[in-house]
């Protein structure tokens, strides 16, 4: 009995990570809402994730304030950086895809060519706020150290982009997902840049199950 009472263990352990979970989600909904916030807000939900969902720690709400607060000059920053291009490639998505649907044959080409030449422009902009989430960067380094971890590690980079992508198309055709998604997807986000931070912060290894 008094294991089932013990708030470490069981389904309370479960229930704790549950609230995390969705409370998270919902916090980083109202600090997104200036959209100039997408950043800061995004790199600390990365980081309470990862500090708390993955690693058990207790008091993620604290963490992610502290977090926000703390990478929130760089993080808005970026996002100020990357908001225009943004547009642009959802702008130009808009066009590609109505003329590879409508018109097919060498539009529908370019269409699906679009969609491979986003890997890498979508790459630096999924790497970027788990970046300030986990280290200091000055702006100019955050964006040159993005876009070389979106090209040294391809193939993590095209999985964070599909993910990161499905989540976002999955929250805006219903509204019930935004209460827990944000953090599911930074949860499996972070199976993937937390191994490849491991490798080049060793510190940061024994968050991680990255023995070989």
């Amino acid at each position: 009995m008094g294991g089932f009472f013990n708030p470490e263990k069981g389904i309370w352990a479960w229930l704790s990570t549950m609230v995390d979970v969705c409370g998270l989600s919902i916090v980083w909904i109202f600090l997104c809402l200036p959209v100039v916030t997408i950043g800061p807000a995004t790199a600390a939900l990365y980081y309470t994730v990862v500090k708390c969902v993955r690693g058990r720690e207790s008091g993620a709400f604290g963490y992610y304030f502290r977090s926000f607060l703390g990478g929130f000059k760089t993080g808005l920053l970026a996002t100020l950086a990357v908001l225009p291009a943004a547009l642009l490639l959802w702008m130009g998505h808009d066009v590609v895809r109505w003329y590879g649907t409508n018109l097919g044959g060498a539009a529908y080409i370019l269409y699906v060519a679009y969609y491979f030449a986003l890997i890498v422009p979508g790459g630096v902009l999924c790497w970027l706020f788990p970046l300030l989430g986990r280290f200091e960067y000055s702006l100019k380094d955050l964006f040159r150290t993005a876009f070389q971890l979106s090209i040294v590690h391809l193939p993590s980079t095209v999985v964070v982009v599909l993910l990161t992508a499905q989540t976002a198309v999955f929250c805006l055709e219903r509204w019930w997902p935004v209460l827990f998604m944000p953090s599911v997807a930074m949860l499996l986000v972070s199976l993937f840049t937390e191994r490849i931070f491991a490798k080049y912060s060793p510190e940061l290894a024994p968050e991680e199950d990255t023995e070989e």
